[in-house]
């Protein structure tokens, strides 16, 4: 998980004090789509742990984006599915597809020109949510290059913007972290390199989270999660968001 505050161990103990799973990586099975189980399968009747903490999801405002564009990506699957249990856990839902938006690379140069009006777009509707999803694909061990670049630019000062000139839209949200592959690990090592990046840039890391393996067969007609313990390791990140988020953003 990287380097943690104290701050941040002390909110990861409160927060069900999570066990961390060792898992044997397994060769990418190619490039560009090496998508892999970061826990493993929760004991049933796990999300009953939570109950002691109150209910605290109500209309949350949750962002959830997925970081890839491919038309049949599983990771947007995800993120579709998890926005749907969002949703029904109560929280105001903001299900964004980084395809809407257009993003060139980032380049200091092009920035000095003038910081483009979808970027401009992004930062409003990142700092509108306190609580975000990201859906990380796993390309090459990592996260994908699109997601990075969609960091990079929402995290650059806006030299002379009279909210963005010194504001960062990432310092304090509350954020949870799934992702989806054919592979056995589910995108596992997208996530271990998101984490330490996340934790740059000042968000807080929920602990629990949830990588989706042979994702090929994990989804119904209908886009929903089809095995009941997928949906519940997915609504436990969501839970956990929601809870965290009420605590550090209390309306």
């Amino acid at each position: 998980m990287g380097w943690l505050s104290p701050v941040q161990k002390s909110f990861e103990r409160q927060a069900w004090g999570v066990r961390f799973a060792q898992v044997k990586e397994e060769p990418a099975q190619r490039a560009g789509d090496t998508e892999q189980n970061a826990h493993p399968t929760p004991a049933a009747g796990e999300r009953d742990a939570m109950a002691h903490l109150g209910d605290n999801r109500h209309m949350t405002k949750l962002l959830i984006f997925a970081g890839s564009t491919r038309q049949n990506s599983f990771n947007r699957r995800l993120a579709h599915a998890t926005a749907d249990l969002a949703r029904a856990a109560g929280a105001d839902v903001t299900h964004l597809e980084l395809s809407t938006l257009d993003i060139p690379l980032y380049n200091a140069d092009l920035e000095a020109t003038g910081t483009p009006p979808d970027v401009m777009r992004l930062k409003d509707i990142m700092d509108a949510h306190p609580a975000w999803i990201i859906v990380s694909p796993e390309y090459n061990g990592s996260y994908t290059g699109l997601l990075k670049n969609t960091i990079d630019w929402a995290s650059s000062p806006v030299k002379g913007h009279p909210v963005w000139g010194g504001r960062d839209p990432f310092a304090g949200k509350v954020v949870g972290l799934l992702s989806a592959s054919p592979g056995a690990l589910g995108g596992l090592r997208s996530l271990s390199h998101l984490n330490p990046l996340l934790q740059n840039l000042q968000c807080w890391i929920c602990p629990k989270q949830f990588a989706l393996g042979r994702a090929g067969d994990a989804f119904d007609e209908q886009g929903a999660l089809k095995s009941d313990a997928h949906r519940h390791s997915a609504q436990a990140v969501v839970d956990q968001v929601l809870w965290a988020s009420a605590r550090l953003h209390p309306v």
